[in-house]
């Protein structure tokens, strides 16, 4: 195992700016987590000890953060033979967590493009069925957030439009009436989250984007459901291209 590369990558867990005062449980959780999605520690090894500035975490702490990587996937857990990192096929894609970890990772724009794929399978998928199954308080919330998005499109890359902008996707996969797909939302934030985070997002939004947005919310209120498909679907595309081209830049 690459001590020294899995130092700079746990760094990563914590967003640039941010100071890394949480509890010794997460920050292991970090360590690891990091370490196993970026590959250095590879499947079939066990999980090292982990390094925190010198703190060593109790048995407690790492039996719990064991777990927690285990209910992921990540790991399995047998007698005598400690926690053991397992195939990425075994991983859970969809847990959050392991988004945010991937997308911290050395090839978070890999991770990226996969979670725009999936977004684009599933997304003017819920835009259709949210044309037919909105709430009047989905509908208001969609238009909230693509006003919100506006409203702050001068600073798209801070917290204010991002706030809008999670607003505005959760809310539409929850107004599908799919469960499954509602199920989604966490996974679709945080890839907004880690665009955002990892400076893969404008300083101004795309005006057509803009519009887009509040295309969608206008056209399922009316409850055009293909015009509300079409028009995600352009979303999402956009989205993608932009994160190429920035990607390109750097």
């Amino acid at each position: 195992m690459n001590t020294e590369k899995t130092e700079d990558t746990a760094r990563t867990g914590q967003y640039a700016g941010q100071s890394d005062e949480r509890p010794l449980h997460d920050r292991l959780l970090d360590w690891w987590g990091m370490a196993i999605v970026d590959g250095d520690i590879a499947p079939g090894d066990r999980l090292p000890d982990p390094d925190l500035g010198g703190e060593s975490p109790s048995r407690t702490v790492t039996r719990e953060a064991t777990r927690v990587l285990e209910s992921m996937g990540l790991v399995s857990v047998r007698r005598k033979a400690g926690a053991t990192v397992n195939p990425i096929r075994q991983w859970n894609m969809f847990d959050p967590q392991v988004v945010r970890w991937r997308l911290s990772g050395r090839h978070r724009l890999n991770a990226l493009h996969e979670l725009s794929q999936l977004r684009s399978a599933v997304e003017p998928l819920a835009a259709r069925l949210a044309a037919t199954h909105a709430t009047n308080e989905q509908w208001a919330a969609l238009t909230e957030a693509a006003i919100g998005m506006v409203s702050h499109a001068d600073h798209a890359d801070e917290q204010e439009y991002l706030d809008a902008d999670s607003l505005f996707h959760r809310t539409l996969v929850e107004a599908s009436g799919n469960l499954m797909i509602a199920d989604l939302g966490d996974v679709i934030v945080a890839t907004l989250e880690g665009r955002t985070h990892h400076e893969l997002m404008p300083k101004t939004a795309n005006q057509e984007a803009l519009d887009l947005h509040s295309e969608v919310a206008a056209l399922v209120r009316r409850g055009d459901g293909a015009g509300a498909e079409a028009a995600m679907r352009r979303i999402v595309d956009e989205s993608d291209d932009a994160i190429t081209r920035i990607a390109e830049r750097a």
